[in-house]
């Protein structure tokens, strides 16, 4: 288990990065105006839909939070624990996504790295996943990305080293999973989140997943 060694802070009045194009709210901001970040796409391949802002507690809208860490800028830290994943910038900032994760007994923590970057990905259930769950069989050559597909508008593929973890940072076809522990271990964002977390990712990132 590794040591969490960060902390939020409070942060109301906090004013958003000055980041070109950047659409995550500061906290504290009126909750109406993440409408704006989680509209529908026009530009994608796939059409994303607007978000159901309903069924997501307000906790895991995208923000742009005060956060105290040692991790340089540009890693990713995944807080298992409160379903959080942190993409961390300069001055004791980061933006933050809410998450789905891994439910009991596929959870997972160490470190890795993003070697790979993909929109609307193909998805190949691995051999085990298979074994336990017959009726995806059909998928074992892969099921092509579009709006059905479980690893939604992009996917994040981490490894240690050359090894592919088979562990992904990826969007979900179902958005009341955000929040919650129903994965197989893979790390679940809201399409609008991931793609907007896939735009600001460098391949060679480092990602640090807590429990």
């Amino acid at each position: 288990m590794m040591d969490r060694r960060h902390f939020l802070q409070g942060v109301a009045g906090f004013t958003a990065l000055g980041v070109a194009g950047c659409s995550a709210l500061p906290e504290g901001a009126d909750p109406s105006l993440a409408t704006s970040a989680y509209a529908p796409t026009s530009n994608e391949k796939y059409r994303i839909r607007r978000a159901n802002l309903d069924i997501i507690p307000r906790e895991f809208h995208r923000r742009v939070v005060r956060y105290n860490t040692s991790e340089a800028r540009g890693t990713i830290v995944v807080d298992t624990a409160n379903r959080h994943l942190y993409l961390v910038e300069d001055n004791d900032v980061a933006i933050r996504y809410g998450i789905g994760v891994g439910r009991e007994g596929f959870e997972w923590n160490g470190r890795a790295n993003i070697r790979r970057k993909a929109k609307w990905p193909t998805w190949t259930p691995p051999a085990e996943m298979v074994a336990r769950e017959p009726r995806l069989r059909k998928f074992a050559g892969g099921m092509a990305g579009g709006a059905n597909n479980p690893l939604g508008a992009r996917a994040l593929y981490l490894y240690e080293g050359n090894r592919d973890t088979l562990y992904r940072l990826h969007g979900t076809n179902e958005p009341k999973s955000i929040g919650k522990a129903m994965s197989s271990g893979c790390v679940r964002l809201l399409n609008h989140d991931v793609a907007d977390l896939y735009e600001r990712t460098k391949i060679g990132a480092k990602v640090v997943v807590l429990v």
